[in-house]
């Protein structure tokens, strides 16, 4: 079976500067990729981090996750994009959807499905050197195009079958339960399908959730948080794992108890899981990697072996942190140094002896 890249997508973001550092560290420690959210009201310029860290390193992978067609045009992201790609040629991806925090702290509203399918297509086009009609008085062109895939980001049903027509790659962050998995990975291969592509060809990335925290009780209560989160969200994601919400409507409950900005975010996380102890350890596991790292090994392997004996192999797995680490978080007990040195050895090592 596929051996996947493994990525993270937090870190030491305080400056340029540091942010080179911070990954130059996380690709000594034996990560594969970094993935940078693109938020500008919360974080410095995407690009001009990913430009630092592109001329401060060799051999990581380096991309967004992600960008959206709202507070960039998509003639500018291919722009910037492009440029990264000449500092490290070959290692860079643009990581691409309807944007959360980037958009709604300033007011605006995410992307609909139809923007997204028009910029992934767009952006395609000017990657490849190819003319695009935009309404100016002439066709446009990327002088400087690179040929960076784009990988949509997507959880609802439109938005993954217009990944499966059009992206070079689609990242699902539906949890870790096989049924959930495996209803939306046919949704991508469906919409592959209806423009003629292989559905097979489509590139699969997934988002797991993981709460590396030594405390059983602790992981457990922060795993249903995880599974709140979701729930608040995508609803529809519990259909598929025969899982129900026999709680308060979310919002409601949210209110009661003082959870902000939503059950993934507070930064009182196990103050958000308490909000719905009614929900269970099965909830806990449908939608989240949580406990030691042995436990998060064991639960990492079963998850992508059992995908693969079933078809479905990821190129990228992204090990998304929670509780959200310090910044820098460079101590030997935190999350990116304990994850490539007690985890990702352990795992790779599992995964290739199902090979």
């Amino acid at each position: 079976m596929r051996i996947p890249k493994f990525g993270i997508n937090r870190q030491d973001a305080e400056s340029p500067a540091r942010f080179a550092d911070d990954v130059t560290r996380i690709e000594s420690l034996g990560w594969d990729c970094v993935w940078l959210p693109d938020s500008q009201l919360r974080r410095r310029d995407t690009y001009v981090l990913l430009a630092a860290a592109a001329l401060a390193t060799d051999l990581i992978d380096l991309g967004t996750l992600l960008v959206n067609p709202i507070t960039r045009h998509p003639s500018v992201t291919a722009s910037s994009i492009a440029t990264i790609d000449e500092l490290a040629p070959g290692r860079v991806s643009l990581g691409f959807g309807a944007g959360d925090t980037a958009v709604r702290l300033s007011g605006l509203r995410p992307a609909r499905v139809a923007e997204m399918e028009d910029a992934i297509v767009l952006m395609r086009k000017l990657l490849a050197g190819e003319e695009v009609e935009v309404g100016a008085e002439r066709p446009s062109f990327l002088p400087f195009h690179r040929p960076v895939p784009i990988w949509l980001t997507a959880g609802g049903p439109r938005t993954l079958e217009m990944g499966g027509r059009v992206a070079d790659g689609v990242f699902m962050r539906v949890g870790t339960h096989q049924a959930t998995i495996a209803d939306t990975v046919s949704k991508i291969r469906r919409g592959a399908q209806h423009v003629g592509r292989d559905p097979l060809s489509v590139p699969l990335g997934i988002i797991f959730h993981t709460v590396l925290v030594d405390d059983p009780d602790d992981a457990l209560t922060m795993g249903k948080a995880m599974a709140a989160g979701y729930y608040e969200y995508s609803p529809m994601l519990f259909e598929p794992t025969g899982l129900t919400w026999d709680g308060p409507d979310p919002e409601i409950l949210k209110h009661d108890q003082g959870v902000w900005p939503d059950f993934h975010h507070d930064p009182e996380l196990l103050k958000a899981g308490r909000a719905v102890d009614f929900l269970s350890e099965a909830h806990a596991n449908a939608f989240s990697l949580h406990g030691t790292a042995e436990q998060v090994i064991g639960q990492l392997v079963e998850v992508l072996s059992e995908a693969a004996r079933s078809g479905i192999e990821f190129e990228h797995v992204v090990l998304h942190p929670i509780p959200n680490p310090p910044s820098p978080d460079d101590s030997d007990d935190g999350y990116t140094v304990r994850v490539a040195r007690e985890i990702l050895p352990a795992v790779r090592e599992q995964l290739a002896a199902l090979s």
